[in-house]
């Protein structure tokens, strides 16, 4: 059994830490506000810092919301870095930069650490049922000897590549299902501005060549009109600028990453930044001045 330490117990991360005591791991946590009580009656031993937590663990996990996020853990005063020692492994399994990802891990191997990034996709249902995606940069070394923690919080484990490559795998992702969510809009306003009954577009496309998970789960919320959040809008927003970003250090352009971008933003302008991602359709929406429940 491990020692971990857990950094960043907020929606996503109070179910994977309680995931890795359920099998049988001692877990030292720190968060900005107060681990839950919950992981403290499972056998969660609360500390001050960062810094405590990464003298206390033997591998220590970060899930927090972005880049400086991550680099306020494990670099500011109290931070990770500070209380590593050699042979010691760092997770950062929030979704952040790929570009200061490999300058992260370029400063924990100066210490005679390993460190891996390893994002996830699933959501919080994913992280409860322990179900996650999770996407792997790092040594083989090092993700051998995590991959039993991995075990716990998903099912599809992949180790890609070198340092960055988990990250850059969940841009990919992301954009991916940004995309994908605009053209469910699309496809279910054209029907009901057409006069189809949306419902039954969607099931007839569920058994064809269009059929996609996204169509599924994201394509009934547009029809029910219930964008309580799930992936905040605001979330994909961050991973979409990470993407955009990135495109423009490797001298790419992806313009329809941008077209979904815009959406998002005319979503938080309505105040959608708290709807599940698939409210991108009220964007949509708010240009044809029509929705798709009329």
């Amino acid at each position: 059994m491990a020692n971990v330490g857990f950094i960043g117990l907020g929606i996503m991360g109070t179910p994977m830490a309680a995931n890795l005591i359920e099998g049988g791991h001692t877990l030292s946590t720190y968060t900005r506000s107060k681990t839950p009580s919950s992981l403290v009656e499972a056998g969660a031993k609360p500390l001050d810092s960062a810094m405590a937590v990464a003298q206390a663990a033997d591998i220590i996990i970060i899930m927090v919301p972005d880049t400086p996020d991550v680099d306020a853990v494990l670099f500011g005063e109290s931070g990770v870095a500070a209380g590593l020692s050699k042979g010691k492994i760092v997770v950062d399994m929030s979704s952040i930069s790929p570009v200061a990802t490999k300058a992260f891990a370029a400063k924990i191997n100066a210490l005679g650490c390993e460190y891996l990034d390893a994002p996830v996709s699933g959501g919080e249902v994913g992280a409860k049922a322990a179900s996650l995606t999770i996407m792997v940069g790092g040594s083989e070394s090092a993700f051998n000897t995590v991959q039993p923690l991995f075990n716990l919080m998903g099912k599809n484990v992949t180790l890609v590549g070198g340092n960055g490559d988990g990250q850059t795998t969940k841009v990919a992702n992301q954009i991916i299902v940004a995309l994908t969510i605009e053209a469910v809009g699309e496809a279910l306003l054209l029907a009901a501005k057409a006069g189809a009954n949306p419902a039954k577009v969607r099931q007839a496309l569920m058994g064809g060549f269009a059929s996609s998970r996204i169509l599924e789960v994201h394509g009934k919320r547009m029809i029910k009109r219930s964008f309580d959040p799930g992936f905040r809008i605001s979330l994909h927003q961050k991973d979409l600028n990470l993407a955009l970003a990135t495109a423009r250090q490797l001298g790419l352009s992806l313009p329809n990453t941008a077209t979904a971008q815009e959406l998002f933003n005319t979503c938080v302008a309505h105040d959608g930044a708290s709807w599940d991602h698939s409210g991108m359709v009220r964007a949509l929406e708010i240009m044809a001045n029509f929705e798709i429940g009329d």
